[in-house]
């Protein structure tokens, strides 16, 4: 590791002792970060949903900023973006988008980033990577949910066009996004407690037992989304039958992974 363990924990302790006005601007920071990330985008021909940055940095914020200060770093990216700021995918801003097919995202930002805080920062236990990329997988299931909710009542869809459309052809890159967002809080996460954690004194078994059932939870969801993506693929090439074949195996043997390794710890 480049950063050691004294290093991390100095850092997260300092900015937790640092106040309002610091930790203020780390959140802009990553309101910022979310909105470039948005900037680095790829629309597909079959749906209005595109396949952007911006949940890595999501992702991210909620773990490094805690769950206060990530979700305020959403809620100010989905803010000053109502008020104008054209950080929007495609460079777009104003109300009506937070209104529109892609707006149940925006708020799905803003829960992934207080789920994936509140665990990290209130648990020693779920810092390791089986564990982040769990609260990862459920931070990227959260954000999907009102998405898809928002993008049927604004299209007129049906349960499983608005799958189709808004969430079975980002599933690969979204497991990639975390990925590497868990590579990222494997660098600078603090293995040990830097204050009150609730297990800081050890007794981990509990969280880590309840992070392995949801990650089984979510190891079934993906199962039923590969299956859902199968049957909505209209006389696929090979090229496509494989690659989502392949992306799609991938998130249900790492989430099954990460259940069944955090399931042992606790036996």
């Amino acid at each position: 590791m480049f950063i050691n363990e004294d290093a991390r924990q100095r850092f997260f302790r300092w900015k937790l002792e640092s106040g309002f006005l610091w930790n203020f601007a780390f959140s802009m920071l990553f309101a910022a970060l979310t909105g470039l990330g948005a900037q680095l985008k790829l629309y597909l021909p079959f749906t209005p949903v595109p396949i952007t940055a911006q949940v890595f940095f999501v992702l991210l914020s909620g773990a490094v900023l805690g769950r206060s200060y990530g979700a305020l770093s959403m809620l100010m990216y989905a803010a000053l973006g109502a008020l104008g700021v054209p950080w929007f995918a495609g460079g777009r801003a104003g109300v009506e988008v937070l209104l529109g097919a892609t707006g149940g995202y925006i708020l799905g930002f803003i829960l992934a980033a207080y789920l994936i805080g509140h665990f990290t920062h209130s648990y020693v236990g779920t810092r390791t990577p089986a564990s982040q990329l769990t609260l990862m997988f459920a931070g990227v299931a959260l954000i999907y949910l009102p998405g898809t909710v928002q993008l049927a009542q604004v299209m007129h869809l049906g349960l499983g066009d608005a799958l189709a459309l808004g969430v079975l052809p980002f599933i690969p890159g979204d497991i990639l996004k975390a990925l590497a967002a868990v590579a990222v809080t494997a660098w600078v996460l603090p293995r040990a407690a830097y204050s009150s954690e609730k297990d800081a004194h050890g007794n981990r078994s509990s969280i880590r037992h309840r992070l392995g059932m949801l990650a089984a939870l979510l190891t079934a969801l993906f199962v039923a989304l590969f299956w859902l993506k199968l049957l909505s693929l209209n006389a696929p090439d090979a090229s496509e039958l494989l690659w989502y074949t392949v992306s799609y195996s991938a998130a249900v043997l790492l989430s099954a992974g990460c259940a069944l390794h955090l399931t042992r710890q606790t036996a």
